[in-house]
């Protein structure tokens, strides 16, 4: 019977059952659980390549002209409080990259920076040296006035923060690093969203809305990849919570109907607000979950 290569890096991963048996036995186990291994990091590499970078998001919601919303970013001070479990700063060193984005496309650069300097307490105890050091945050200073250089060093400290953690067989924490980035990207998106302004007419008011629903719908095809994503590492808290509420979310995509809709012409039917109200519901209740 052909062993499914997920439960064998597993083993790899959480039991190291490689040290167990005869040396010979030792030496074959070990090339197959590291065949494994490397096969199921590629796999993911694939799916995470598919997901957008802690800045792409926030871009996007900056060029809908939607107001910056300083309430809808995790307290930078609530990092001390995540470095007693890895996988609460694995999901909030991802949470806090693309709050840096959000900050860093609406030029609240000083504010990136001390978010930066958060995120160095959350990368050091991973033990991830070096990605988030005194040089990063030199050269964020220097390219202060540079919004895309700066964008450009925000994605690269999380890329290498993912090699590196990867590189070390530590890949339960770099899907959740990748997962929290792409959940606090689509809250801050549901969050203007629920939080615009109701007392302007419904015309003005969608106007500013239609884009940015937009932007939402748009990261139905994502979340079915960061379920690939976090299906084929250890099946154990959070990642279990998270998945069950990421297949919640999707429910509640699929419940718009938006193929069926788009097909019969009705495509206006679920550009409204209101539309949005389970979707903004269930991302709500996972990213609390992640950042309480």
């Amino acid at each position: 019977m052909k062993v499914n290569r997920y439960v064998i890096a597993l083993l790899v991963l959480t039991l190291g059952l490689w040290s167990c048996g005869s040396k010979k036995d030792n030496n074959e186990n070990s090339d197959e659980f590291k065949q494994a291994e490397e096969s199921l990091t590629d796999e993911i590499k694939d799916v995470e390549n598919n997901l957008p970078s802690p800045t792409e998001i926030p871009y996007l919601l900056q060029a809908t002209g939607a107001e910056f919303n300083q309430s809808l970013l995790n307290d930078k001070k609530k990092a001390d409080s995540y470095l007693t479990r890895n996988d609460k700063a694995a999901l909030n060193l991802g949470v806090y990259a693309s709050d840096i984005g959000y900050l860093v496309s609406y030029d609240k650069t000083q504010e990136a920076i001390d978010y930066v300097t958060a995120s160095k307490k959350l990368a050091n105890g991973l033990g991830v040296l070096g990605t988030f050091d005194q040089e990063v945050l030199k050269r964020f200073e220097k390219n202060i006035a540079q919004k895309d250089s700066l964008t450009k060093l925000v994605n690269d400290a999380i890329k290498q923060t993912e090699k590196y953690l990867k590189s070390d067989s530590r890949i339960k924490p770099a899907a959740l690093m990748i997962a929290g980035s792409f959940i606090e990207g689509l809250y801050i998106s549901t969050g203007l969203i629920k939080s615009y302004p109701k007392d302007l007419k419904e015309q003005d008011r969608m106007l500013v809305l239609t884009p940015l629903i937009r932007v939402v719908l748009q990261q139905r095809e994502s979340i079915d990849d960061l379920v690939k994503m976090l299906s084929g590492v250890e099946q154990t808290e959070p990642v279990v919570s998270i998945l069950e509420q990421l297949n919640s979310l999707e429910g509640s995509y699929r419940a718009l109907n938006i193929e069926e809709k788009i097909k019969n012409n009705q495509a206006d039917q679920i550009l409204k607000d209101k539309n949005l109200a389970d979707i903004t519901t269930a991302v709500e209740k996972l990213r609390n979950s992640i950042v309480e």
